[in-house]
């Protein structure tokens, strides 16, 4: 069964509008949890917007299945990371200007950095995941540096407007997932996935895990977080089953 991690940081940007103490990030990780999510994701951004450190502190303690923190790659980012020592650590490509991750973390470009802090990370006990596009060398670069994991980053197919550039780019995650498979990495995938577009990524090969977080904090404003949670665990087994 594909694991469900719920992504909780527009709970937080919620409160970040008003700069006051509610809607509490922690709260909805715990009925999240509840609900059946098999893990919580959050993204501790270099501008702290919306998840903020104490968030991160108290979720390392009340998370009772996995906590993903998703972290640029800075000096800054990989000390906090060792510091907290969430389950996992996913490192994604961060801008300041961008309303959200705009696309995969160049692992090429960053071998060097990575090679010397991963290694850091894994000896606190913490799993590594890429945010990656779904390239080749991309994944030989993320088998090269170390990373357990990686996670494909599905913004191309879901933005799609026409069916076919949508089959083109769901047609490049089965195949580039193969190969992560064939590399010995687990094989995750999230961004852009909603209710409605998420059926086909369940076909994924060797899916592990997706990260889902926008579409579930929406569909709680009108059914609640509970009833979010269920209907996209219950879609996706739906979908897997097919």
């Amino acid at each position: 069964m594909i694991r469900l991690h719920v992504n909780v940081d527009h709970i937080a940007t919620i409160r970040e509008a008003r700069k006051i103490s509610e809607p509490d990030p922690v709260i909805g990780a715990a009925i999240a949890e509840l609900a059946g999510a098999d893990g919580i994701t959050v993204h501790l951004r270099e501008d702290r917007r919306h998840i903020q450190e104490r968030d991160v502190n108290i979720l390392k303690e009340t998370v009772q299945t996995r906590l993903n923190l998703e972290i640029a790659a800075t000096e800054e980012m990989f000390e906090l990371a060792r510091k907290i020592q969430p389950e996992i650590v996913t490192i994604v490509p961060e801008k300041r200007e961008e309303i959200t991750t705009e696309g995969g973390l160049n692992v090429l470009e960053m071998k060097e950095l990575l090679q010397v802090q991963i290694p850091l990370l894994q000896e606190k006990q913490i799993e590594v995941s890429l945010f990656i596009d779904p390239e080749r060398e991309q994944v030989d670069a993320s088998h090269q540096v170390g990373a357990e994991a990686i996670e494909l980053h599905t913004g191309a197919y879901a933005n799609a407007k026409q069916s076919k550039n949508r089959e083109k780019n769901l047609q490049r995650l089965y195949e580039v997932a193969d190969y992560a498979h064939q590399h010995h990495l687990q094989v995750n995938a999230g961004h852009g996935l909603n209710y409605q577009n998420l059926p086909p990524i369940c076909k994924i090969p060797h899916l592990c895990e997706l990260n889902i977080g926008h579409s579930i904090i929406s569909r709680s404003v009108f059914v609640g977080l509970t009833k979010a949670v269920q209907e996209m665990k219950l879609l996706i087994q739906s979908a897997t089953n097919e």
